[in-house]
Protein backbone atom coordinates (compact mmCIF):
# COMPACT_ATOMS: atom_id res chain seq x y z
CA UNK A 1 0.00 0.00 0.00
CA UNK A 2 1.69 3.24 -1.09
CA UNK A 3 0.19 6.78 -0.14
CA UNK A 4 1.05 9.76 -2.43
CA UNK A 5 -0.75 13.15 -3.38
CA UNK A 6 -2.61 12.80 -5.93
CA UNK A 7 -1.62 12.60 -9.57
CA UNK A 8 -3.79 14.25 -13.17
CA UNK A 9 -4.28 10.65 -13.96
CA UNK A 10 -5.62 9.27 -11.27
CA UNK A 11 -8.82 11.54 -11.39
CA UNK A 12 -11.13 9.05 -13.62
CA UNK A 13 -10.33 6.21 -10.59
CA UNK A 14 -11.10 9.15 -7.87
CA UNK A 15 -14.75 9.64 -9.55
CA UNK A 16 -15.06 5.85 -9.99
CA UNK A 17 -14.20 5.45 -6.39
CA UNK A 18 -16.84 8.46 -5.19
CA UNK A 19 -19.38 7.79 -7.70
CA UNK A 20 -19.08 3.78 -6.67
CA UNK A 21 -20.25 4.70 -2.61
CA UNK A 22 -22.75 6.77 -3.79
CA UNK A 23 -24.68 4.31 -6.54
CA UNK A 24 -24.09 1.98 -3.23
CA UNK A 25 -26.19 4.14 -0.93
CA UNK A 26 -23.06 4.53 1.54
CA UNK A 27 -23.03 8.53 1.59
CA UNK A 28 -25.90 10.87 0.64
CA UNK A 29 -23.55 12.86 -2.24
CA UNK A 30 -24.20 13.30 -5.41
CA UNK A 31 -22.63 12.21 -7.91
CA UNK A 32 -18.93 13.57 -8.81
CA UNK A 33 -18.35 15.13 -11.87
CA UNK A 34 -14.92 16.31 -13.40
CA UNK A 35 -15.73 20.01 -12.86
CA UNK A 36 -17.40 19.52 -9.68
CA UNK A 37 -14.02 17.73 -8.40
CA UNK A 38 -12.01 20.73 -9.82
CA UNK A 39 -14.22 23.09 -8.02
CA UNK A 40 -14.63 21.87 -4.33
CA UNK A 41 -11.16 19.96 -4.41
CA UNK A 42 -8.64 21.94 -6.34
CA UNK A 43 -10.36 25.80 -6.77
CA UNK A 44 -11.72 26.11 -3.22
CA UNK A 45 -10.38 28.06 -0.53
CA UNK A 46 -8.13 26.06 1.75
CA UNK A 47 -7.10 23.83 -1.17
CA UNK A 48 -3.76 22.74 -1.72
CA UNK A 49 -2.74 19.77 -3.56
CA UNK A 50 -0.34 17.98 -1.20
CA UNK A 51 -3.26 17.82 1.09
CA UNK A 52 -4.94 15.25 -1.81
CA UNK A 53 -3.98 11.79 -1.62
CA UNK A 54 -4.30 8.43 -2.82
CA UNK A 55 -3.86 4.97 -1.58
CA UNK A 56 -1.99 2.67 -4.29
CA UNK A 57 -1.93 -1.04 -3.95
CA UNK A 58 -0.43 -2.85 -6.52
CA UNK A 59 -0.82 -0.58 -9.27
CA UNK A 60 -4.63 0.32 -8.71
CA UNK A 61 -5.90 3.34 -6.74
CA UNK A 62 -8.06 1.75 -3.96
CA UNK A 63 -9.16 5.20 -1.99
CA UNK A 64 -8.47 8.99 -1.59
CA UNK A 65 -8.24 11.41 1.01
CA UNK A 66 -8.52 15.43 1.32
CA UNK A 67 -7.87 17.91 4.21
CA UNK A 68 -7.90 21.30 4.72
CA UNK A 69 -4.63 22.34 6.92
CA UNK A 70 -4.64 25.97 9.70
CA UNK A 71 -4.40 29.16 7.94
CA UNK A 72 -4.65 28.38 4.49
CA UNK A 73 -8.66 30.30 4.49
CA UNK A 74 -10.32 33.36 5.89
CA UNK A 75 -12.16 31.87 8.85
CA UNK A 76 -9.17 29.48 10.09
CA UNK A 77 -8.27 28.92 13.51
CA UNK A 78 -4.93 28.29 14.88
CA UNK A 79 -4.19 24.33 14.82
CA UNK A 80 -7.39 23.62 13.57
CA UNK A 81 -7.20 21.48 10.75
CA UNK A 82 -10.20 19.52 9.01
CA UNK A 83 -11.30 16.23 7.14
CA UNK A 84 -13.25 16.53 4.06
CA UNK A 85 -13.72 13.32 2.76
CA UNK A 86 -11.80 9.42 3.02
CA UNK A 87 -13.26 6.66 0.49
CA UNK A 88 -11.77 3.88 -0.06
CA UNK A 89 -12.94 1.67 -3.30
CA UNK A 90 -16.03 -0.80 -2.03
CA UNK A 91 -13.95 -4.10 -3.25
CA UNK A 92 -10.84 -3.12 -1.75
CA UNK A 93 -12.04 -2.55 1.64
CA UNK A 94 -10.22 -4.25 4.67
CA UNK A 95 -6.91 -3.50 3.49
CA UNK A 96 -6.17 -0.58 5.36
CA UNK A 97 -5.93 2.04 3.00
CA UNK A 98 -8.73 4.32 4.92
CA UNK A 99 -5.89 3.56 7.81
CA UNK A 100 -3.32 4.33 5.56
CA UNK A 101 -4.71 7.71 4.13
CA UNK A 102 -6.04 8.68 7.35
CA UNK A 103 -2.24 8.27 9.19
CA UNK A 104 -0.40 9.95 6.31
CA UNK A 105 -2.99 13.21 6.26
CA UNK A 106 -2.31 13.52 10.12
CA UNK A 107 1.17 13.73 9.42
CA UNK A 108 0.96 16.63 6.79
CA UNK A 109 -1.19 18.14 9.09
CA UNK A 110 0.90 18.05 12.01
CA UNK A 111 3.63 19.36 10.16
CA UNK A 112 1.44 22.62 9.09
CA UNK A 113 0.86 23.44 13.24
CA UNK A 114 -2.02 21.18 13.75
CA UNK A 115 -2.93 20.03 16.61
CA UNK A 116 -6.34 18.48 15.89
CA UNK A 117 -8.22 17.32 12.86
CA UNK A 118 -11.93 18.02 12.95
CA UNK A 119 -15.00 16.71 10.72
CA UNK A 120 -17.13 20.06 10.87
CA UNK A 121 -18.93 23.03 8.96
CA UNK A 122 -16.40 25.55 9.42
CA UNK A 123 -14.40 23.16 6.94
CA UNK A 124 -14.08 25.90 3.78
CA UNK A 125 -14.84 22.97 1.75
CA UNK A 126 -19.05 22.40 1.60
CA UNK A 127 -20.67 19.32 -0.24
CA UNK A 128 -23.80 19.06 -0.99
CA UNK A 129 -25.89 15.87 -0.10
CA UNK A 130 -29.70 14.98 -1.02
CA UNK A 131 -32.28 14.65 1.24
CA UNK A 132 -33.14 11.13 1.44
CA UNK A 133 -37.19 10.66 0.58
CA UNK A 134 -37.04 13.33 -1.79
CA UNK A 135 -37.10 14.44 -5.12
CA UNK A 136 -33.83 15.67 -5.36
CA UNK A 137 -33.93 18.32 -2.83
CA UNK A 138 -30.32 19.34 -1.41
CA UNK A 139 -28.17 20.96 1.29
CA UNK A 140 -25.29 22.51 0.63
CA UNK A 141 -23.03 21.55 3.13
CA UNK A 142 -22.90 18.61 6.22
CA UNK A 143 -21.91 20.01 9.75
CA UNK A 144 -20.09 16.77 11.05
CA UNK A 145 -19.82 13.07 10.14
CA UNK A 146 -23.23 12.00 8.76
CA UNK A 147 -24.08 9.25 11.35
CA UNK A 148 -25.87 7.46 8.64
CA UNK A 149 -23.14 6.85 6.35
CA UNK A 150 -21.38 3.55 5.77
CA UNK A 151 -17.80 4.39 6.92
CA UNK A 152 -19.21 6.16 10.54
CA UNK A 153 -17.72 3.52 12.75
CA UNK A 154 -14.09 3.85 10.54
CA UNK A 155 -14.21 7.59 12.79
CA UNK A 156 -14.75 6.22 16.49
CA UNK A 157 -12.04 3.03 15.30
CA UNK A 158 -9.64 5.19 14.55
CA UNK A 159 -9.90 7.67 17.52
CA UNK A 160 -12.13 10.83 16.56
CA UNK A 161 -14.82 11.71 19.68
CA UNK A 162 -17.84 13.08 19.24
CA UNK A 163 -18.19 16.93 20.33
CA UNK A 164 -21.48 17.82 19.18
CA UNK A 165 -24.52 16.16 17.43
CA UNK A 166 -26.75 18.34 14.93
CA UNK A 167 -29.72 17.45 13.49
CA UNK A 168 -30.68 18.30 9.57
CA UNK A 169 -34.67 19.17 9.58
CA UNK A 170 -36.61 19.65 6.25
CA UNK A 171 -39.69 21.19 4.97
CA UNK A 172 -41.37 20.66 1.51
CA UNK A 173 -42.88 23.90 1.23
CA UNK A 174 -45.71 23.04 -0.98
CA UNK A 175 -48.21 22.48 1.37
CA UNK A 176 -46.99 25.21 3.48
CA UNK A 177 -49.44 27.57 5.10
CA UNK A 178 -49.33 30.11 7.57
CA UNK A 179 -50.62 28.59 11.03
CA UNK A 180 -53.87 30.51 11.97
CA UNK A 181 -52.68 31.64 15.37
CA UNK A 182 -49.49 33.47 14.17
CA UNK A 183 -51.08 36.72 13.41
CA UNK A 184 -52.69 36.81 17.01
CA UNK A 185 -49.38 36.12 18.55
CA UNK A 186 -48.35 38.83 16.02
CA UNK A 187 -51.07 41.33 17.72
CA UNK A 188 -50.05 40.89 21.29
CA UNK A 189 -46.79 41.64 20.38
CA UNK A 190 -47.73 44.88 18.89
CA UNK A 191 -50.10 45.50 22.42
CA UNK A 192 -46.43 45.32 23.87
CA UNK A 193 -44.28 47.78 21.86
CA UNK A 194 -42.66 44.85 19.68
CA UNK A 195 -43.11 45.09 16.21
CA UNK A 196 -42.73 42.03 13.87
CA UNK A 197 -42.48 41.33 10.23
CA UNK A 198 -39.85 42.51 7.28
CA UNK A 199 -37.43 44.98 8.55
CA UNK A 200 -38.96 48.39 7.15
CA UNK A 201 -36.55 51.55 5.87
CA UNK A 202 -37.41 53.61 8.87
CA UNK A 203 -36.08 50.39 11.43
CA UNK A 204 -32.71 50.90 9.46
CA UNK A 205 -30.81 52.67 11.99
CA UNK A 206 -32.58 50.00 15.03
CA UNK A 207 -29.43 48.87 17.09
CA UNK A 208 -28.75 45.15 17.55
CA UNK A 209 -25.55 45.28 19.61
CA UNK A 210 -26.93 44.49 22.77
CA UNK A 211 -29.08 41.74 21.39
CA UNK A 212 -25.79 40.03 19.97
CA UNK A 213 -23.68 41.24 23.22
CA UNK A 214 -25.99 39.13 25.23
CA UNK A 215 -26.50 35.97 22.81
CA UNK A 216 -22.81 36.34 22.72
CA UNK A 217 -22.35 36.01 19.04
CA UNK A 218 -20.24 38.17 16.88
CA UNK A 219 -21.70 36.21 13.68
CA UNK A 220 -25.08 37.06 14.37
CA UNK A 221 -23.45 41.15 14.49
CA UNK A 222 -22.20 40.76 11.27
CA UNK A 223 -25.29 39.02 9.23
CA UNK A 224 -27.32 42.07 10.72
CA UNK A 225 -24.48 44.79 9.82
CA UNK A 226 -24.09 43.32 6.35
CA UNK A 227 -27.91 43.01 5.45
CA UNK A 228 -28.39 46.51 6.32
CA UNK A 229 -25.49 47.98 5.16
CA UNK A 230 -26.31 47.02 1.51
CA UNK A 231 -30.07 48.40 2.05
CA UNK A 232 -28.74 51.85 2.98
CA UNK A 233 -26.57 52.24 -0.21
CA UNK A 234 -28.83 50.45 -2.22
CA UNK A 235 -26.95 47.45 -3.63
CA UNK A 236 -28.75 45.25 -6.36
CA UNK A 237 -30.43 42.16 -5.20
CA UNK A 238 -29.46 40.37 -8.47
CA UNK A 239 -32.54 38.04 -8.52
CA UNK A 240 -31.06 37.18 -11.73
CA UNK A 241 -27.68 36.39 -11.13
CA UNK A 242 -26.29 33.68 -8.57
CA UNK A 243 -23.13 33.12 -6.74
CA UNK A 244 -21.16 30.17 -7.55
CA UNK A 245 -22.74 28.02 -4.53
CA UNK A 246 -26.02 28.37 -6.41
CA UNK A 247 -27.45 31.76 -4.03
CA UNK A 248 -28.07 35.20 -4.70
CA UNK A 249 -25.45 37.99 -5.01
CA UNK A 250 -25.03 40.15 -1.29
CA UNK A 251 -27.72 42.61 -1.38
CA UNK A 252 -30.67 43.76 -0.13
CA UNK A 253 -32.90 40.82 0.82
CA UNK A 254 -35.93 40.77 3.19
CA UNK A 255 -34.81 40.25 6.75
CA UNK A 256 -37.92 39.55 9.51
CA UNK A 257 -37.11 41.14 13.04
CA UNK A 258 -38.34 42.30 16.32
CA UNK A 259 -37.83 45.33 16.91
CA UNK A 260 -38.72 47.21 20.41
CA UNK A 261 -37.84 50.25 21.62
CA UNK A 262 -35.21 51.30 18.75
CA UNK A 263 -34.22 48.32 18.93
CA UNK A 264 -33.55 45.06 16.68
CA UNK A 265 -34.58 42.25 19.31
CA UNK A 266 -35.01 38.97 17.34
CA UNK A 267 -34.41 38.51 13.65
CA UNK A 268 -34.05 35.44 11.31
CA UNK A 269 -33.50 35.26 7.49
CA UNK A 270 -32.08 37.22 5.36
CA UNK A 271 -34.73 35.89 2.61
CA UNK A 272 -32.84 34.38 -0.18
CA UNK A 273 -33.47 31.49 -2.81
CA UNK A 274 -30.78 28.98 -4.58
CA UNK A 275 -31.04 27.71 -7.84
CA UNK A 276 -32.50 24.38 -6.47
CA UNK A 277 -35.26 25.64 -4.90
CA UNK A 278 -34.38 25.83 -1.33
CA UNK A 279 -34.63 28.58 0.84
CA UNK A 280 -32.08 29.82 2.45
CA UNK A 281 -31.14 31.54 5.73
CA UNK A 282 -28.43 32.26 7.94
CA UNK A 283 -30.68 30.79 11.03
CA UNK A 284 -32.89 32.60 13.51
CA UNK A 285 -31.91 34.88 17.19
CA UNK A 286 -33.83 36.21 20.00
CA UNK A 287 -32.76 38.55 22.94
CA UNK A 288 -32.40 36.80 25.94
CA UNK A 289 -34.69 39.28 27.33
CA UNK A 290 -37.15 38.14 25.32
CA UNK A 291 -37.57 34.92 25.33
CA UNK A 292 -40.57 33.02 25.29
CA UNK A 293 -42.94 35.27 24.45
CA UNK A 294 -43.07 33.67 21.11
CA UNK A 295 -40.84 36.06 18.92
CA UNK A 296 -39.01 33.24 17.13
CA UNK A 297 -42.03 31.48 16.17
CA UNK A 298 -43.63 34.53 14.84
CA UNK A 299 -40.22 35.07 12.99
CA UNK A 300 -39.60 31.54 11.81
CA UNK A 301 -43.20 30.77 10.26
CA UNK A 302 -42.96 34.34 8.65
CA UNK A 303 -40.16 33.15 7.05
CA UNK A 304 -41.39 29.71 5.40
CA UNK A 305 -44.36 32.09 4.43
CA UNK A 306 -41.64 34.51 2.69
CA UNK A 307 -40.12 31.93 1.40
CA UNK A 308 -43.45 30.14 -0.49
CA UNK A 309 -43.49 34.17 -2.03
CA UNK A 310 -40.03 33.62 -3.12
CA UNK A 311 -40.80 30.79 -4.96
CA UNK A 312 -38.87 28.32 -3.26
CA UNK A 313 -39.81 24.74 -3.38
CA UNK A 314 -38.24 23.35 0.08
CA UNK A 315 -36.06 24.62 2.70
CA UNK A 316 -33.23 22.71 5.61
CA UNK A 317 -31.49 23.66 8.12
CA UNK A 318 -29.53 22.30 10.87
CA UNK A 319 -29.85 22.62 14.73
CA UNK A 320 -28.35 21.15 17.43
CA UNK A 321 -30.48 17.74 18.80
CA UNK A 322 -30.99 19.25 22.15
CA UNK A 323 -31.63 22.96 20.86
CA UNK A 324 -34.68 24.25 22.31
CA UNK A 325 -35.27 26.01 19.16
CA UNK A 326 -35.94 22.82 17.43
CA UNK A 327 -39.16 23.02 18.99
CA UNK A 328 -40.11 25.74 17.07
CA UNK A 329 -39.21 24.43 13.66
CA UNK A 330 -40.88 21.23 14.25
CA UNK A 331 -44.15 23.22 14.73
CA UNK A 332 -43.52 25.24 11.84
CA UNK A 333 -44.03 21.84 9.75
CA UNK A 334 -40.04 20.59 9.52
CA UNK A 335 -39.15 16.88 9.74
CA UNK A 336 -35.88 15.30 11.41
CA UNK A 337 -34.19 13.81 8.62
CA UNK A 338 -30.64 13.14 9.81
CA UNK A 339 -28.21 13.09 12.15
CA UNK A 340 -24.50 14.45 11.94
CA UNK A 341 -21.66 14.22 14.29
CA UNK A 342 -18.89 17.04 15.07
CA UNK A 343 -16.06 14.87 15.66
CA UNK A 344 -12.31 15.71 17.01
CA UNK A 345 -9.22 13.55 16.18
CA UNK A 346 -6.23 15.08 18.29
CA UNK A 347 -2.70 15.25 16.81
CA UNK A 348 -0.33 15.51 19.79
Amino acid sequence: MVVRIMRPGDLPAVLRIWNACVEAGEVLYYPLTEAYFQKKFVDNEGCEPENLLVAEDGGTIVGWIHGVAPETFRLSKPGCAYLTVVMTAPEARGRGAGAALLEALKVRMRARGADTLYCSSLNPVNLDWRIPGTPGHDHNNMPGLDTGCAGFGFFAHAGFSEKVREVSLYQDLSGYRLPPEIPGIQARLASEGICTGILQPSQLDCGFDGMCDRVGSDYWRDVLRTEITAWKTGAPNGDSRFWPDGRHPAGPRPLLTAVHDGQIVGFTGPVDLQQSGRGWFTGICTDPLYEKRGIATVLFNLLMQAFVEEGAAFTTLFTGVANHARRVYERAGLRPVREFALTALPLS
